[in-house]
């Protein structure tokens, strides 16, 4: 079978389904590939490279569309593109079949087969190597923060120079999907202050892990939806997340709008009122405006002005970073075309019963197969049944997790200082003094411990494990001739054997644990 990738008509579009680097790796699955000349030149892909990787350029688009079995794009068909495609052809790539009916409805007149990459179930993890969506998001994310920079008038990294002080930007972030995510890393590593805000609380450790401070909505709601997204809030948490969001516009410089719900117009999370009380030279990145924006002002396509906020509301942020974008992409579709090939023999098997295959099969030879099927994910584990409390007995200690009493705490501290008062009336005095020196280096280590960053203590058991490797001395004395020279004071031949074969683990353990620690520190270092 072979495989096309045509020119992207839509206005603006620069990426391209498939490049070179793939084309290779269709061609050993045993698909033909055919290129419209110039489909990558926006990418920066020129038609010469493609020749190189075994694929056939066709000077036109009607003669890609006629020769080919299967075709890859990156936006939907035009109504003209539609009609110069085969009869029983197979389309794959971004179709949106909730938001386009009637395109539906010309591909079904075709009797194509239509692989909508955007109804990937993205709940399989196996689905992740074709998950586009995620691909794409990551890369808005990144050019959201971009043009922001772009259009900011400051430094994003807080500076103290000869001619002033210069304040580090403030970022919220609202929505921490994959996108706001990839934002959240940009505009820390760029030395802003970030603040994210998400209706799932579970993203929370994922926001900080990044550099970000999760800010939290005063009211208690659960916000996952499925496949990813978040699900419509109740108008009790809208309220006090309109609370919030009015705060956080007095206070930042930037705020990113990532929130989308599938199948439905994107929220309204910033009003013409909190633009207003915005300072001036701010700027919004209006990452939903494709679906109608999340703040009143945006006008999907433009960066405008309002109330002196830049508002940003470009709906090819993606691609922006063409080049990029198209490799990632055409990545995505190899993943899926393995999938449709397994035996590798250039003829792909549209399976309806892989979970997979069939939520991305939106028609199949001309019959309308969406929405598929609810997916049957197996039950999550049960929750382990929380252990009766066990009631402490007045008088007997304490219960599990409470303080000690004061009279349990002194009771301990006085049979302790009877244990080392016996030891100090009857041991041997050179005893004494090794005991001491124990006793206080067991509670050195303990402070010394304790008072480490939790998230530091690997690396610190590493280097304490290679400084505890003093007991080389031991063997090196066992190994050292005696001072007098007399000979009868020498260990025996097993016992010098043994102090050199401790000297030996002991160097690799003491040097291993220096590399060890040395590796892991540089893992908390940017």
């Amino acid at each position: 079978m072979r495989i096309g990738v045509p020119k992207e008509t839509a206005e603006g579009e620069r990426r391209v389904a498939t490049v070179p680097d793939v084309v290779g790796k269709l061609v050993k699955l045993g698909f033909g590939v055919a290129v419209e000349s110039g489909a990558g030149d926006a990418a920066n892909f020129a038609d010469d490279t493609y020749r190189e990787a075994g694929a056939d350029v066709l000077p036109t688009a009607a003669e890609l569309w006629a020769t080919s079995d299967i075709v890859f794009k990156v936006r939907p068909p035009s109504p003209a593109e539609v009609g110069l495609m085969r009869e029983g052809g197979t389309l794959i790539g971004f179709v949106w079949p909730a938001q386009n009916p009637e395109l539906m409805q010309q591909l079904a007149a075709k009797r194509a087969t239509v692989l909508a990459i955007d109804s990937l179930p993205r709940q399989l993890s196996r689905a992740q190597k074709m998950d586009a969506l995620t691909s794409m998001a990551g890369v808005s994310g990144y050019r959201a923060v971009i043009e922001a920079a772009n259009a900011f008038g400051r430094f994003f990294n807080g500076q103290v120079t000869a001619a002033g002080k210069i304040p580090p930007a403030k970022v919220f972030i609202a929505g921490a999907g994959v996108a706001g995510l990839a934002a959240i890393g940009t505009a820390a590593n760029l030395g802003a202050i970030v603040r994210a805000n998400d209706t799932r609380a579970e993203v929370a450790d994922q926001v900080v892990s990044l550099g970000g401070e999760f800010v939290k909505v005063d009211y208690e709601e659960e916000g996952s939806g499925g496949g990813g997204y978040a699900k419509v809030m109740s108008e009790g948490f809208q309220a006090a997340q309109r609370a919030m969001y009015a705060q956080q516009a007095k206070e930042c410089d930037i705020i990113i709008t990532t929130a989308l719900i599938p199948g439905k117009p994107a929220p309204r999370l910033i009003t013409a009122e909190m633009v207003r009380s915005m300072k001036p030279g701010s700027v919004i990145v209006d990452m939903a405006a494709e679906q109608g924006g999340n703040c009143e002002l945006t006008v999907p396509g433009e960066a405008v002005v309002r109330h002196g906020v830049t508002i940003v509301g470009y709906t090819d942020l993606a691609s922006r970073l063409a080049k990029q974008s198209s490799t990632l992409y055409s990545n995505n579709l190899l993943r899926l075309t393995e999938e449709l090939c397994k035996t590798k023999d250039g003829v792909i098997d549209v399976n309806m019963d892989d979970d997979a295959i069939r939520g991305l099969t939106v028609i199949r030879q001309g019959e309308v197969t969406w929405p598929p099927p609810p997916l049957k994910l197996p039950a999550p584990p049960p929750k382990p049944a929380a252990a009766a409390a066990v009631p402490a007995k007045k008088g007997h200690g304490h219960g599990a997790g409470e303080p000690m009493s004061a009279k349990a705490l002194a009771t301990v501290f006085g049979l302790g200082a009877i244990a080392f008062a016996l030891v100090g009336l009857y041991a041997p005095a050179s005893f004494l003094a090794h005991f001491v020196v124990f006793v206080l280096a067991c509670f050195v280590g303990y402070m010394v411990i304790w008072n480490v960053t939790p998230s530091l203590h690997t690396p610190l058991m590493s280097v304490t494990n290679a400084i505890s490797s003093i007991i080389a001395i031991g063997a090196l004395v066992q190994i050292a001739p005696p001072l007098d020279g007399a000979g009868a004071d020498r260990p025996s031949g097993l016992i010098l054997g043994l102090a050199v074969f401790a000297l030996a683990l002991t160097a690799i353990n003491m040097f291993g644990g220096f590399a060890v620690t040395r590796r892991m520190l540089a893992m908390f270092r940017k």
